[in-house]
């Protein structure tokens, strides 16, 4: 499986054109591809023309509360010869597709644990086939796991704080900030678990979503709905698919059927990081990645969510340990931030 490691240094505007020229090819043929694959998962057909409005919206939100990811996002576009509408695209494929009550697969399932060797580890699960577009870009601040040109997904900072994320369906959805930005945001900009929560609190986010953070500290999940934040933590945090926190509970809206893959993955992560000792080896943490049911595997179908790679994430020492494509086939990578 194909992982692209895109080295960007400098200014917002430099990181994003040094991203944007190592991926331009790919990036092309991504958005040639049924308007960046998003034809291929939605009933209704699509065209760019008809995003422009929503792509304008939610560009003016962005630019307005976070304008160093604006300014990369136009590097980006000027790096790989898209036009800005494009560039814009690839960061909102998901707040664009909304969400569908009616979900049977699966989707990431992440813990975390404080301690001597803090650790946080996930499985990516994605519809869309992303698996053929990976890329770990190390930007001034971070090291951050992507997808056709995302400017942030999950990763690590210089810091020793790491953040992952999982999906949760509820509220409205609207023009704001994409989470997978805010996570870039939160790499970029905290130094802790703690400075990561005010930064988030201050955030407008777009859609529903639960974040893990990490540090030597502390590990939390920070659950988001409706424009409010609830966290849970503890020396061990796990989150999959369904809201935890009692007070966002009663809106999940999640199928019956969905619930039941995440209370099942949920209970497996559970135990599989009770059953790892605190110095756990990256290898080990993969080993629970890729049992089921925590793996989803695929069934040639481009429209489910599978597991398209899994992570483990050392905050302390730097590292961004990753199996793309199946977990329990792939064999590991090791990037960090330090200089190869």
């Amino acid at each position: 499986m194909s992982v692209t490691f895109v080295d960007a240094p400098g200014t917002p505007r430099e990181t994003g054109r040094t991203h944007g020229a190592a991926l331009a090819a790919p990036l092309r043929a991504f958005l040639d591809d049924g308007v960046a694959r998003l034809g291929h998962l939605t009933d209704a057909p699509l065209s760019l023309d008809g995003l422009r409005p929503s792509i304008a919206a939610y560009r003016s939100a962005v630019a307005a509360a976070l304008p160093d990811l604006a300014e990369e996002v136009a590097g980006l576009a000027e790096g790989a010869r898209l036009t800005e509408d494009e560039a814009w695209l690839l960061q909102l494929r998901r707040e664009l597709m909304g969400y569908s009550k009616v979900r049977t697969g699966g989707d990431c399932t992440t813990y975390a644990r404080t301690g001597p060797v803090p650790v946080l580890a996930q499985t990516v699960d994605l519809n869309g086939d992303l698996d053929t577009h990976i890329t770990v870009l190390r930007t001034p601040r971070s090291l951050v796991l992507s997808f056709a040109g995302l400017l942030g997904y999950l990763g690590i900072n210089r810091a020793g704080l790491a953040v992952g994320l999982n999906l949760v369906l509820g509220g409205a959805w609207g023009p704001g900030v994409p989470p997978y930005l805010a996570i870039r945001h939160l790499l970029d900009h905290a130094g802790s678990v703690g400075e990561a929560l005010k930064l988030l609190a201050d955030l407008p986010l777009a859609s529903s979503r639960s974040l893990m953070l990490c540090d030597r500290e502390r590990a939390v999940y920070v659950e988001h709905l409706g424009g409010e934040l609830r966290v849970g933590e503890g020396p061990e945090a796990v989150h999959t698919n369904h809201f935890l926190h009692p007070d966002f509970a009663p809106a999940d809206e999640l199928n019956v059927f969905a619930r039941n893959s995440s209370v099942r993955r949920l209970r497996a992560a559970t135990e599989g990081l009770a059953g790892l000792g605190e110095r756990a080896s990256a290898e080990d943490h993969f080993a629970v990645l890729a049992r089921p049911p925590i793996r989803v595997p695929g069934r040639g179908d481009i429209r489910a969510e599978r597991t398209v790679a899994a992570v483990v994430l050392f905050p302390d020492s730097g590292e961004l340990h990753l199996r793309p494509g199946d977990p329990a086939l792939g064999t590991s990578r090791l990037f960090t931030l330090s200089t190869p």
